[in-house]
């Protein structure tokens, strides 16, 4: 059986070289909406300026991974992340997917008319043959919904589900709290897919723990990213309590920081990939957490949460 790798810019990399990755960041996004999202609204040296030192200070820091979780219409640029990858030294996924969050502003209109199954097909594509015509092949799928979902979220989890079992991609879906994510584990059993292909994200949103235990516990990712200085306490009391209910193995943290953000002004205020690296995982071996626990929140867990060939349900 093959070994289980990362699908990244610049290819595929064993799972097992990453020792530091944050499963979900931004470099580039573009918050105009699909009608209107382009690359000819920004300039790609101006970002690539901009985002090369984050990259490489995280990369300083031991950050040898970063997800980056911009899907198409939000202004997803493979090659300008291909580029990066090459003056940093740092590995950078990329998704395939669409994303409904934001009451459908990211949505494109031909979207509304299309099939799960002809939506399922332009992610597979894109697997197999690479981002518009770039060879650069998605990591992941990237989907999001609303709070309250409805036909276009349902239909889009669907898609993500039977591009996953043609695929192997994992699915991560902007969700934040409330039912919305068990509603999305309840289409992926229809479709025969284990929780275990599902990342939750921003799962530090959710006010009841009762409900990050009940859906760690049928293999789903749980996802504390959001990382800053205000959410540090919040974030390292999620993760112990985490550990107590014996499901540290399920849990991701990450910043869901960046950004070259288009439209504002030298792409406006950018939050750096640091603060876990620099600050939460001294206070986790602080509060307790050892080594080798440490390693399975940086290292273990996202490459069995992002790595094809991991068997889905272990």
């Amino acid at each position: 059986m093959a070994q289980p790798y990362l699908t990244t810019v610049l290819g595929d990399r064993p799972a097992s070289s990453m020792k530091l990755i944050l499963p979900h960041e931004h470099i580039l996004v573009d918050f105009a909406g699909a009608d209107t999202a382009s690359p000819s609204r920004y300039d790609a040296e101006a970002v690539y300026q901009k985002a090369l030192p984050q990259l490489k200070q995280a990369k300083a820091l031991g950050v040898e991974c970063v997800v980056e979780c911009t899907p198409e219409y939000l202004g997803r640029d493979v090659r300008l992340m291909r580029r990066l990858s090459q003056a940093s030294g740092m590995q950078i996924i990329v998704p395939t997917g669409m994303y409904a969050a934001s009451n459908y502003k990211f949505i494109p209109k031909w979207a509304y008319d299309a099939s799960t199954e002809q939506l399922a097909s332009r992610w597979i594509m894109e697997h197999w043959e690479g981002i518009e015509g770039s060879g650069i092949r998605p990591g992941f799928i990237k989907i999001g919904v609303n709070p309250q979902m409805a036909d276009m979220e349902r239909k889009l989890v669907r898609a993500a589900a039977q591009a996953h079992r043609q695929t192997g991609l994992s699915i991560a879906s902007h969700t934040g709290g409330g039912p919305a994510i068990e509603q999305q584990l309840a289409i992926l059993r229809e479709e025969g897919v284990h929780p275990s292909a599902l990342v939750w994200v921003h799962a530090n949103g959710e006010p009841d723990f009762e409900r990050l235990v009940r859906v760690a516990r049928t293999g789903c990712w749980v996802e504390f990213d959001g990382l800053s200085e205000g959410s540090l306490e919040q974030h390292l009391q999620l993760v112990l309590q985490m550990k107590r209910a014996g499901l540290l193995h399920r849990v991701l943290i990450s910043h869901d920081a960046g950004w070259y953000a288009v439209g504002e002004p030298d792409g406006g205020t950018w939050r750096p990939f640091t603060l876990l690296s620099e600050k939460l995982l001294p206070a986790l071996a602080g509060a307790g957490l050892s080594a080798s626990e440490i390693r399975w929140l940086t290292s273990t867990n996202p490459v069995r949460a992002f790595a094809v060939g991991v068997r889905k349900g272990s």
